[in-house]
């Protein structure tokens, strides 16, 4: 499944008609005002008079360039220039819309592009039969001063593309005068989201739902309840682990749950960075993607170490039925062989569409190149410990792009993803999983086909845009990028060609543990 390439290209687009007619205005500000503040900071008081001269004509020339550009607004540029604070980027960014909700109050911050988050403080009570979650006003009090009284919100981090906002449950909010009496009263804050949308695809499960979450989450240090609509069973199977991480309390089902459960607060919304990232600008104690890859290591410890066991004892007893304690020798005998062992490399193995057509080749070369290479195939019930435990251990994962690459979130830091990219899938590959990977420190290594690697080349003329244009085939509509680029391309990779990504995923591997030897 890949929803998310089709839904971001959009927004992709979007964004950057909406910053072209402004970007080179802002730029030569910007700079302009970075480098006043350096000059400023060490007394050049006469080479700022001096750029602010330049900045005055090159406004003069912006505006004939660009007439689309009031004049007033580049003055103002300009008048701003010499007051710009030279401690502009150190400064901590403003807080949020509703991030301070008065008492009695609904607040919701509509502002971003991807999500919608509603804060409601003070008596709030949920209702699931009418899908509503009551604010109870108190007594000589107006629905007047709660700010909007009745408001509604889809509680998922997609709100850009509608036709998935259309499949979720919509939240009515309602400040009023009275409600149905607590069945269950909680002490802690609440936060309402929805587990729909693209649930069944690794990438929007993290992307749309762990992340955000782990944002939204993090700052009431377990202190909170998950009310989550549309549960499912499997979802809380599969990562119920990373919950107990991020709450001291079990989560409610909200639809399945007929009970009026009373909180101090709820917060109805998730909060979204960008593509599998953490900004710690906006974070407490500026917490980053390093921190919840630490937090992933803390969720799965626990059933990894009950994984190793049960191997452990059925090891022991195919040996000798009638041994016992036979799980500390083994136990010695492969952290022995771990110390002198060769780096580990992981294939992440597609069966279908972006599939490797000569993945043996590919199993040979690695081994060649000085790697043990184990092959591994996820699954939708394949139980998610299980991947963590593979990946987490490997030095160097190899993979198609497509949501699979996701679990590059497990690797360690300082390990290297290796991603192949097929034709027509430059920007996704880069955006989704490149940009992410290095923030999280891998050493990302991308490898992007020839035409003659990729399936396409045996079905198309070799002057065919397909093969030599690229992005003007994408720019035909997210059907034909689908049919032709992620649903009809498999790779044979050129094993000369990728033997140089071996060898350097092989060296940084080597530069890596030799560095930690010293």
């Amino acid at each position: 499944m890949v929803h998310h390439h089709r839904a971001s290209l959009l927004l992709h687009h979007n964004q950057q008609q909406e910053e072209a007619g402004g970007g080179k205005m802002e730029e030569l500000r910007c700079r302009l005002a970075d480098c006043a503040c350096h000059h400023r900071k060490h007394g050049h008081d006469a080479l700022l008079l001096m750029l602010a001269g330049f900045a005055f004509v090159s406004c003069l020339l912006l505006v004939l360039l660009l007439p689309n550009r009031p004049f007033s607004a580049a003055m103002d540029d300009l008048l701003q220039l010499g007051r710009t604070r030279c401690d502009q980027e150190s400064t901590a960014p403003a807080p949020a819309p509703c991030s301070a909700v008065a008492n009695g109050t609904i607040c919701c911050d509509r502002t971003s592009v991807r999500t919608d988050v509603c804060v409601m403080r003070g008596d709030v009570r949920t209702q699931a039969a009418s899908n509503s979650l009551f604010l109870l006003l108190p007594a000589n009090s107006s629905a007047g001063g709660a700010g909007r009284a009745d408001d509604r919100i889809r509680p998922y981090t997609r709100k850009w593309e509608s036709s998935i906002m259309g499949t979720i449950d919509e939240l009515r909010l309602r400040a009023v005068p009275q409600a149905a009496r607590c069945d269950v009263r909680h002490d802690v804050t609440a936060v309402v989201f929805s587990t729909g949308g693209y649930t069944g695809n690794v990438y929007h499960e993290f992307n749309d739902g762990i992340i955000p979450l782990y944002i939204t989450a993090r700052k009431y240090n377990r202190k909170v309840v998950f009310v989550m609509l549309e549960y499912h069973d499997w979802w809380m199977t599969k990562y119920g682990h990373i919950l107990e991480q991020l709450s001291d309390y079990a989560p409610i089902d909200f639809a399945n749950d007929n009970r009026t459960h009373c909180f101090p607060e709820a917060v109805v919304g998730l909060r979204i960075h960008d593509e599998l990232a953490i900004d710690a600008s906006r974070m407490p104690e500026n917490q980053s993607i390093q921190d919840f890859r630490r937090l992933l290591d803390d969720a799965h410890r626990g059933r990894i170490k009950a994984i190793v066991e049960e191997e452990e004892e059925k090891a022991a007893a195919a040996a000798d039925p009638r041994r016992t304690g036979g799980g500390t020798k083994i136990i010695r005998r492969a952290t022995a062989l771990g110390k002198n062992d060769k780096p580990r490399l992981v294939i992440v193995s597609r069966n279908g569409s972006r599939a490797i057509e000569n993945e043996a080749d590919l199993v040979r070369a690695a081994k060649r190149a000085g790697f043990r290479v184990e092959l591994l195939q996820p699954r939708q019930d394949t139980e998610l410990a299980r991947m963590y435990r593979v990946l987490n251990a490997s030095d160097v994962m190899v993979g198609v792009h497509g949501a699979a690459m996701t679990h590059f979130l497990f690797m360690r830091p300082g390990s290297v993803f290796i991603q192949v990219v097929p034709l027509g899938t430059d920007w996704a590959a880069e955006n989704y999983y490149g940009e992410p990977a290095r923030r999280l420190g891998l050493r990302y290594i991308p490898y992007k086909i020839l035409p003659t690697e990729s399936s396409l080349y045996r079905h198309y003329s070799r002057d065919d845009p397909v093969l030599t244009d690229p992005v003007t085939v994408n720019a035909k509509g997210w059907q034909v990028t689908k049919k032709v680029y992620l649903d009809g391309q498999n790779v044979r990779l050129d094993m000369p060609r990728f033997r140089r990504r071996l060898r350097e995923a092989y060296g940084h591997w080597a530069a890596q543990r030799q560095g930690q030897q010293l």
